[in-house]
């Protein structure tokens, strides 16, 4: 697990390459910064990290498992942030739980 700037650890895999890691985190920390940034994230951007992110987790089970664990360690919904990305488009700010 990689440490996070909110003191939490992401969910990655040990058999992941360095290039793995590198697409799934940065879908966290786009997410982190839909809920983090006054200003958001753009959609584009968010929308981007997570085709990158589906590259390293095709499977849906595995992306929904990792989606709760990283939603148990940092409040964060991936699903709900892409959601609302795919639906509204522009900026995304988020409402959390943190």
């Amino acid at each position: 697990m990689t440490q996070s700037s909110s003191n939490y650890e992401y969910p990655l895999q040990a058999n992941w390459s360095t290039a793995d890691i590198v697409a799934v985190t940065t879908l966290y920390q786009r997410v982190e910064d839909a809920y983090e940034l006054n200003q958001g994230v753009a959609a584009a951007d968010l929308l981007a990290a997570y085709r990158g992110f589906q590259t390293v987790v095709p499977q849906k089970f595995e992306e929904k498992q990792l989606g709760r664990e990283f939603e148990q360690a940092s409040g964060y919904s991936i699903y709900r942030t892409v959601k609302q990305a795919r639906e509204q488009g522009g900026r995304i700010k988020m409402k959390g739980m943190r």
